[in-house]
């Protein structure tokens, strides 16, 4: 398959959603249809068919999601109505014009109990042990229901995501790193794993997808696999190296949503595409050096 010429992306002010509008540009020459808030509202699900049935775009990137995975802890309902029922609204909106739909989801579709070591491929059956992934999966079964087994679907799940603009874990840790006394050592979580991932490759390697291939469900994300601790100590090396720090464990935080202790994703399948990213630690450098060069985060 190829890119059509009108493309839409959700989401397009956030971070992944403003790196898919560059690759898009960088791609075709020409800047996609820019869905965002206000006009696109999550929690009115039929603002994205009605979006889809002004702007008639041949192929949507969704990547538009409420991903604040402890307040989806705290309400529910209203992540199944922002992440699920949305896309399942976009979805059916999407078939009855004729788009292909590109939906972002995340590796908290799977349980994190995996004690083998390896990272769960696209075939292994999900199984959310919190809320954000339960709204997730269930956006994933609500567009597979509405494309029917039909072409031009793309699932792609990710994970763990850092890159131009916004609050993302690198900005955290140098945050909560420079509250604290100059003596004092930073606790980072050593007891969770998953895949750094820098949303411009990213976002570079779903254009390449959905150019090469003709839909289905694909892990793109950062390797090798890392723990939080190991990306924390990346990012400290570089900004702030005279930071000491200690390992801890995810239990030392009390969290309303409970994120999975082994959240690596196989990127085999996408690799085998010819469709890899850069290993995180190269782009968390480049990305890390643009910030410390600029001072700023976008």
């Amino acid at each position: 398959m190829t890119l059509p010429g009108r493309i839409a992306v959700t989401g397009a002010q956030g971070r992944l959603g403003r790196a898919l509008v560059g690759a898009i540009a960088q791609r075709t020459g020409a800047p996609p249809i820019a869905w965002s808030r206000p006009e696109l509202d999550l929690d009115v699900p039929a603002t994205l068919a009605d979006l889809v049935a002004r702007d008639r775009p041949e192929l949507v990137l969704h990547a538009a999601a409420w991903t604040d995975v402890d307040a989806c802890a705290r309400e529910p309902e209203r992540a199944h109505t922002r992440n699920a029922q949305a896309t399942g609204a976009l979805a059916r909106a999407c078939v009855a014009s004729g788009a292909r739909l590109l939906v972002v989801s995340t590796n908290e579709v799977f349980p994190g109990d995996r004690t083998d070591g390896r990272g769960y491929v696209e075939t292994d059956p999900p199984r959310p042990a919190n809320a954000y992934g339960t709204s997730k999966l269930a956006a994933e079964e609500a567009a597979t229901a509405a494309f029917d087994g039909r072409d031009g679907l793309w699932v792609v799940r990710v994970a763990w995501l850092f890159g131009p603009t916004g609050d993302d874990f690198p900005e955290r840790i140098v945050r909560v790193a420079d509250r604290l006394a100059p003596e004092e050592s930073l606790g980072l979580v050593d007891d969770e794993h998953g895949n750094p991932t820098c949303t411009t490759d990213l976002a570079a390697s779903m254009v390449r997808l959905v150019d090469r291939t003709v839909g289905g469900t694909w892990h793109l994300v950062g390797d090798p696999p890392a723990t939080r601790a190991e990306l924390g100590r990346a990012v400290l090396r570089r900004l702030r190296p005279d930071r000491a720090t200690h390992a801890v464990s995810r239990t030392a935080f009390r969290r309303d949503s409970t994120p999975p202790a082994w959240g690596v994703l196989d990127t085999g399948r996408a690799t085998a595409e010819g469709i890899a990213m850069r290993p995180w630690p190269e782009a968390l450098g480049e990305e890390l050096e643009r910030r410390d060069r600029t001072g700023r985060r976008d």
